[in-house]
């Protein structure tokens, strides 16, 4: 395969064959997802990085290392909507921005998921952690979110594939603060917190049993006993673990803290790879590494909450060479740690093909036999070519990527288009701000000779502007990246703002 280098094959010893998925039966499927963790935090892809990552390190040394992998937002709802659909984030209803802990859900009842996708294959689904994709809660007063919680929940993730769903509603700064299972909630607000610091959260009604520092290790700790009771039953499992951490609030635990030498986000980072490992290890315990597929990555890059400043005078870069943090259309909002492990059946490598979250439902169905229809995961390209050598072309041409404005940048090859004089997002030059003012409205990079996105060469290449910009266009109207007949997206009228960038280019 183009791309690939086996160096770590002789790190570890031994050859792994390759297969295709014919060869094996359906493998369980564990699915981690950190919560703004930037790619420069794992020490074996950042040869700077001063965090200690030694069980992340192992997954990299033991499996598939993708260095040009990117969330389809640079925020955590859209991602999450896209990784679950297959399908851009954009395309929702949700143009920009998050949803918070009371809003509406997000994916609807007729939107196939990675749960419902695997269900038809016989597999039994569960979610377990931080769901950030809405739900509706029975309010006694909605004006002022006030919620009856001795009513279930309604339509959230048991509606969209999951068997089994224990977690909260949105990040952890978000109240309100109490754990549901599948759709009721496991204890009733008995108090109102609020924290403030790198421990920030915002004040609302708080579960009797919720304990905002110990959140991880529960979380952890029940997604190592749903693998245990699942691990020998004659039926394959997904087990979706999205996990509340790194992000605010930063909370590492009495055995964590000042163990990094950074600040508490460093701290936070060595705790997360801490609770990674107990989740390997008892995959290894059980003796079903060898039909267990897991998967590692992050919601978006780092975020400004991990005090960049303090890190980087510590020598540490979340962001790695990359430009930018969390919410930018800049690499450091959307390029991510991403490491796919299957004992036995995949070659210990880096990849270095651009390949976006989405692309895992269409990975997904292809491993596990399901064909697809026409109106399920239109922006999901399999990568089974680029983890198994079974002489398939891996077919995405181009990534499109999303601010929290709702910006847009579209990637092709070396080359990467800002729809944007600005970050799109918090670094500087933010949008709408006077250092913007003053910048061209489109910004254009070659991020093989300049990945760290300093160069704009706007003026210098119109036939490529103008190529990437018809690109986009034509991808956004046709409601898909895929091949396949146009679809619609939600709420198309959100992108009028796009239509006069079309028109200054004759598009």
């Amino acid at each position: 395969m183009k791309n690939k280098f086996l160096y770590f094959a002789a790190l570890i010893g031994g050859t792994y064959p390759i297969v295709s998925e014919a060869q094996v039966e359906n493998p369980n499927i564990i699915f981690i997802l950190a919560d703004d963790m930037g790619y420069g935090d794992i020490s074996s892809l950042n040869k700077e990085s001063k965090i200690c990552t030694p069980n992340l390190d192992q997954m990299v040394r033991e499996g598939v290392s993708f260095s040009d992998a990117h969330t389809s937002s640079s925020v955590s709802t859209p991602t999450r909507y896209g990784i679950l659909t297959g399908r851009y984030n954009w395309r929702s209803k949700l143009k920009r921005g998050v949803l918070n802990g009371y809003s509406e859900p997000l994916i609807t009842k007729d939107r196939i998921t990675i749960a419902s996708l695997l269900k038809r294959k016989g597999y039994t689904t569960a979610c377990i952690g931080k769901w950030h994709l809405g739900w509706d809660w029975t309010f006694k007063n909605k004006n002022n979110n006030e919620v009856d919680f001795e009513k279930p929940i309604k339509n959230g993730p048991t509606s969209v594939g999951f068997d089994y769903f224990y977690g909260f509603c949105g990040s952890l700064d978000m109240p309100p603060y109490v754990y549901v299972e599948n759709e009721h909630i496991t204890a009733l607000p008995d108090r109102e917190t609020v924290n403030t610091g790198m421990g920030f959260w915002r004040k609302g009604p708080t579960g009797k049993n919720f304990v905002h520092e110990n959140t991880l290790s529960h979380i952890t700790d029940l997604a190592i006993n749903y693998i245990r009771n699942n691990s020998q039953k004659n039926q394959p499992f997904f087990l979706y673990l999205p996990l509340p951490a790194p992000h605010t609030p930063i909370l590492p635990t009495k055995d964590w803290k000042g163990k990094s030498g950074l600040n508490p986000y460093g701290d936070f980072v060595m705790m997360v790879d801490y609770e990674v490992g107990r989740v390997l290890n008892v995959i290894n315990e059980l003796g079903i590494d060898e039909n267990t597929l897991i998967v590692y990555t992050s919601d978006n890059g780092c975020s400004p909450q991990a005090r960049y400043e303090e890190l980087l005078s510590k020598g540490h870069n979340p962001s790695f060479i990359y430009r930018g943090h969390k919410a930018d259309l800049f690499e450091g909002g959307h390029r991510v740690p991403c490491i796919v492990k299957w004992k036995g059946k995949l070659c210990p490598t880096i990849q270095n093909e651009t390949i976006c979250l989405t692309d895992f439902f269409a990975t997904f169905a292809e491993i596990t036999g399901v064909k697809l229809q026409d109106n399920e995961g239109e922006d999901s390209f399999s990568m089974c070519p680029l983890l198994m050598d079974n002489s398939k072309e891996y077919t995405r041409k181009s990534t499109i990527h999303h601010s929290i404005t709702g910006e847009f940048a579209i990637r092709k090859g070396k080359w990467k288009l800002l729809v944007s004089p600005s970050s799109g997002g918090w670094s500087v030059p933010k949008p709408n701000s006077k250092e913007a003012s003053v910048l061209p409205p489109i910004q254009l990079y070659n991020l093989e000779n300049d990945p760290s996105e300093q160069n704009n060469l706007f003026n210098q290449h119109p036939d490529i502007v103008k190529e990437l910009l018809s690109l986009l266009r034509k991808q956004i109207r046709e409601g898909r990246s895929t091949p396949g007949k146009t679809l619609s997206n939600d709420m198309e009228g959100e992108w009028n703002q796009l239509d006069y960038v079309f028109k200054d280019f004759a598009l």
